[in-house]
């Protein structure tokens, strides 16, 4: 995954680079309109100065008729042919020039007949109607559906290859562009479920899959005939796609660098692009925008309180923030706001990054002491004068009872045999972990002549624990503890569970405990804890306290 930001980035290049603009052939001179139905109004050559510029609200579906004069700045050359393409609200007749080039839909029947006609449609234009200078568009309409919703429309006019050229060049370059986020966010999306606590994974995620729907949302107009009654679902769409990834990047962002009142400024911010998301109307530029700009602002705000504050990784993130506002001052908005998105995402995967390395560098320190860890307890068990003392013991019984002498070498043979079982283990059953405290109490019982005395409670034998943790608090306990008037120590296990995590109660009941065993930063306590951190990272807790005749340790693995 180490090319994907490569990759991500060749994709923002190329969206960028197909939107070159080319030089204008036409020119917009505004659009009057006016309520009623009459054929002349079709016509090139008609006084329209008292139609209106804007209609505020059309009655029962009625026709009305809109007129814009046009200029051609260039003629079509040889083998060229100039189309138009148009996006009114309603259901039209076209007209250019007064001839009649096209018709969407049946306009003034809508009430009667079920919806029929596209929002997008392309027509040609008469070879003889297509010479420089100016022209008039008129359309004849009815808007049954959105009767409050009668205003400007988008107008182009370009050669039929050159316009689906680009088309089909800008569509292909943002299936792309769509194609490489939806892989990265299966990717981290796998990430995440291997390791559950890693919520800026998921969030950084989602924000991918939020711009796939985004892209595949707006560009379904390319492949998927839509009626102008149905438009309005897909801007809904468009926008709670953009309000889920408005919230989500800067939310991203102030995990990365927290700062101060963080929860309420989430809060009041949601509250702003909630406010927004739900600006009543056909407003939906004023709520994309709006939206947008709000991401941008918060998320500028958090990632230079990261660079004040040294974070790491911070300067590099306000980097592309800022070259995403020069990228929408060269170009417009949509193409500013995809390639904006774009680099953003890519200062998110550059902290993600950071982050994985700083885990994958603290994994393999952790493995690295604990295997340093490991074989210095190996070493512990078999160091010089642990074995001068055991053999001194062993050459006493074999003197004094040859049988219990016997016994005492099995015992010892066992002990080695079970840790050489479990010493390249990360996890062994639990059942393994008391059988090798059992084998160790059998040793010290011939070595101290102390009774020593195991006891358990609640075990789960399907529960699996690193290797020689019991042992290690066991062996804390022999050694820093002294035995009861009855020449007696006594050791009891304790396991409980629920639904967040599994305990484990160590209890060492003997005399004198206290005095030793506040200890800390030992080796066994240091090979525990470095155990428990490469099993189970940071979801473990141990306490030692002490107790009436006794000292407790109490072990806490979270789910």
């Amino acid at each position: 995954m180490k090319s994907a930001p490569f990759f991500l980035l060749i994709c923002i290049l190329l969206l960028t680079s197909s939107c070159e603009q080319k030089p204008a052939i036409f020119k917009n001179n505004g659009t009057a309109f006016q309520l009623g139905d009459h054929p002349s109004w079709a016509k090139k050559v008609w006084n329209d100065s008292n139609w209106k510029r804007r209609i505020k609200r059309i009655p029962e579906g009625e026709i009305f008729w809109s007129r814009t004069r046009i200029d051609i700045l260039k003629a079509p050359e040889v083998f060229e042919s100039y189309v138009l393409e148009i996006d009114p609200y309603g259901e039209y007749e076209i007209f250019w020039d007064g001839v009649l080039i096209g018709k969407s839909g049946n306009p003034g029947q809508e009430a009667e007949l079920p919806p029929e006609g596209e929002l997008w449609v392309t027509y040609n234009i008469p070879m003889h109607l297509a010479t420089e200078g100016e022209h008039v568009l008129a359309l004849r309409l009815s808007n049954y559906y959105f009767p409050d919703h009668v205003g400007q429309y988008e107008i182009e006019i370009a050669d039929y290859e050159d316009l689906f050229t680009d088309r089909l060049i800008e569509t292909s370059y943002m299936h792309v562009f769509a194609g490489a986020f939806l892989i990265t966010s299966i990717y981290f999306l796998f990430l995440f479920l291997n390791s559950k606590k890693e919520y800026p994974t998921l969030i950084f995620s989602a924000c991918c899959f939020l711009i796939v729907g985004l892209v595949l949302t707006v560009f379904s107009k390319d492949y998927i005939p839509i009626h102008y009654s149905v438009h309005v679902i897909r801007l809904q769409i468009i926008n709670s796609f953009l309000l889920g990834i408005s919230f989500l990047i800067p939310y991203y962002f102030s995990m990365q660098f927290p700062f101060p009142r963080r929860r309420l400024s989430l809060v009041l911010y949601a509250i702003l692009l909630i406010s927004f998301w739900l600006i009543n109307g056909h407003a939906f530029g004023l709520k994309t925008v709006g939206m947008v700009l709000s991401m941008w602002c918060f998320s500028f705000g958090m990632v230079a309180y990261g660079a004040y504050k040294n974070v790491r990784g911070a300067r590099l993130v306000l980097v592309t923030l800022l070259l995403s506002v020069i990228v929408f001052l060269a170009s417009g908005f949509v193409v500013s706001l995809y390639t904006g998105l774009g680099l953003i995402l890519l200062g998110m995967l550059y902290l993600l990054s950071l982050n994985i390395k700083a885990q994958r560098l603290a994994y393999e320190n952790t493995l690295v002491q604990s295997t340093r860890l490991r074989l210095e307890l190996l070493k512990k068990n078999i160091q010089p004068h642990f074995l001068l003392n055991t053999l001194t013991s062993l050459i006493d019984w074999v003197e004094e009872a040859p049988k219990k002498g016997v016994l005492f070498i099995e015992a010892l043979a066992k002990e080695f045999d079970l840790f050489n079982q479990i010493e390249n283990q990360t996890l062994i059953p639990i059942s393994q972990e008391i059988a090798l405290c059992r084998q160790h109490l059998e040793i010290m019982k011939y070595r101290k002549e102390i009774n020593y005395t195991w006891e358990e409670e609640g075990i789960d034998p399907e529960q699996k624990i690193p290797p020689a943790i019991l042992h290690t608090l066991l062996e804390n306990g022999i050694t820093h503890s002294l035995p009861l008037e009855d020449n007696s120590i006594r050791f009891k296990l304790l396991f409980e569970s629920n639904s967040d995590y599994v305990c484990y109660t160590f209890s060492t009941f003997a005399a004198g405990v206290g005095q030793t065993t506040s200890r800390e930063d030992g080796t066994g306590l240091k090979y525990i804890k470095a155990r428990l951190a490469e099993s189970y990272q940071e979801k473990w807790d141990l306490t030692s306290e002490p107790m009436d005749h006794g000292w407790k340790n109490t072990l806490k693995i979270y789910s």
